[in-house]
Parts: structure tokens; sequence; C-alpha cells
């Protein structure tokens, strides 16, 4: 039987279909509608042509970037608002005719990272996206970790440890404030980067002029230092935050997805600096990217439908 798995984000939505031993047969992206009902509509279009393509009977998984709650069965949690409170798994099912199961996209990640991926081999795995949003999950021997309120390894939700003065208070959609998220995700730091510096622009760009080499298209001298700056104070934030995570469960690996996790500045940054916040004479967590890169999450909902089927 196929598995299809689908990765909803908050600007792409991709679906995936493997065959028992993890071949890739189909891949689409496409972009991520802004309105509820043409979200479910997109994802149906999807499921329906991959099906169509196929030819196959299939298993159906789904990351979102939220999660469903255990008590009503809708929507909780989501970056992507326009899916809180909504019934995403009954109006699929209705619209396929098909069983369909969703989980958390980092706990996706994690899934994916853990069966085949940069965590494979380690007993404990917690996995870390650093896109749009950002979030966790968490696996130990090979099984994803839920808890009774369904937000196991929601680490984005939680506040700063060791905050100074100059880390900011930006209000989060969840409505608390400091939030890791508004801070470590590229959202986040486009918009930290705006309220320290002055300058509107995407992570991307900062994470490029900082990045600059010899023979690039160089930004000017003072922006090249600011975005220095900005890159070092968000890798001493992802520092502090994934000490607290190592305090707290002291997984065998962290892994990185999301966009951000390609800045390859992190792997030498972040290691050295965490020493200083974790309760250890040492320190030899690794930190690791994602292997399957931003496909991971989207890898891990057609393994989490084969294994729900």
């Amino acid at each position: 039987m196929l598995q299809l798995g689908i990765d909803l984000g908050g600007t792409k939505t991709e679906i995936i279909a493997l065959s028992a031993d993890g071949e890739t047969l189909l891949r689409e992206r496409t972009a991520t509608p802004k309105t509820y009902a043409a979200i479910v509509n997109n994802l149906v279009a999807m499921v329906t042509r991959a099906a169509h393509q196929l030819q196959q009977p299939y298993t159906l998984g789904i990351g979102i970037p939220g999660a469903l709650s255990y008590q009503t069965g809708l929507v909780k949690n989501a970056n992507t608002t326009c899916l809180i409170g909504q019934d995403l798994k009954g109006d699929l099912e209705k619209a396929l005719s098909h069983p369909v199961v969703i989980a958390n996209d980092a706990d996706c990640l994690a899934l994916s990272e853990a069966t085949d991926g940069a965590g494979a081999g380690y007993d404990s795995v917690f996995a870390v996206i650093l896109g749009t949003g950002c979030g966790g999950g968490w696996v130990v021997n090979g099984r994803l970790l839920q808890g009774p309120n369904a937000i196991a390894g929601e680490w984005g939700h939680n506040p700063l440890p060791w905050r100074s003065d100059a880390d900011g208070q930006q209000d989060c959609y969840c409505g608390q404030q400091g939030c890791l998220e508004t801070l470590l995700s590229g959202t986040g730091l486009r918009l930290q980067a705006f309220a320290e510096t002055g300058i509107d622009q995407t992570a991307e760009a900062w994470v490029a002029a900082a990045q600059s080499q010899p023979g690039d298209i160089q930004p000017n001298k003072t922006q090249q230092v600011l975005a220095t700056d900005v890159l070092a104070r968000h890798h001493e934030r992802l520092a502090k935050a994934l000490a607290a995570v190592i305090n707290t469960v002291d997984p065998h690996v962290i892994v990185l997805g999301g966009g951000l996790s390609n800045v390859s500045s992190i792997y030498r940054d972040v290691p050295t600096l965490w020493e200083q916040w974790v309760f250890s004479d040492s320190v030899v967590t690794p930190l690791r990217q994602a292997r399957h890169g931003d496909s991971s999450g989207v890898r891990g909902a057609a393994w989490l439908g084969a294994t729900h089927n």
C-alpha cells in the first residue's frame, strides 16, 4: 500500500507518495491558501490528483502547524490561525471518503528524522522546526511521544530562559508575549531584528548579509555588521532555549528543520554557547540538521499515516 503524506505549512503545502520501502514516487508543492475553505479544497485536490496518478490504495497522514484537541477533535494551537476551531479531520474524511491521520508538523519532522534521518539510531530525538513558526517533537525508542493534552514538544510556546534586556517581548498569536516562536522562527527573527535595527527585511536577507563572502554581491558595511549582530543574538537565544530542553529531557540528539536550519553557523556556534546554561560538567549532545531537509515533515506525515492504518 502507498503512503501519502502532506505537510501543511504556513506558506507552502507539499504532498509526497512513498512506497513501502520509502522510495519517493510522487511529489507536488502548492502555495498554502489563506482561508480555511480554500485550504480544505486544495488538500482534497492534491490527494485526488495523487490517487488518480498512482492508481493504488493508500494511507494518508497530514502534518499541520497545530494539533487536534483530544476533547473536541478540532484544531487548536495553529499558527495558521484560520485552522483553529475547525474540524479538519472530519471535513477531509467526508470530502475524500478516506481515513485521515493528523499530527503536529514538528511531530512529523521528529518521526521522519528518527526513522531514517539525522536521528536514526539514537534512543531519543528532540526535533525542532525553525520556519514560519517554531515547534518541537519528541521521539523515544522510535515512538512519537504524545501526552494527554496533545502538546508534547510544544517548545515554541515557552518563554526564553535567561532573558536579557535586549530580548523583546513581542506579542504571540497564542495570546502570550515573548514566546520562543516570536524570537527564533524566521518570522520572529525578522520582527525582532526590525525592533532592534529599524530595518524590515526577511530572515533570509539577514542571513545572506551576515554570511556574505568575498566575491558575493556585498551589502554595505553597516548592514553587514548589523546582520552579523542579528544572527549572533539569534544563535545565543537558540542556545539558551535548547539548553533548557537538554536540562529537562536530555535527548540523545537534537535535530533542526525548517528554513533557518540551513544556517550553517548554528551548528558551529550554538553547541559552544549552550554549555554555559546546561547543568552538567560537559555537554555531548549532538546538534544535527535534518537529513531530509524541508521535505522531512512530509515524509514523517507519510510514515504516520502508515503506522495508524
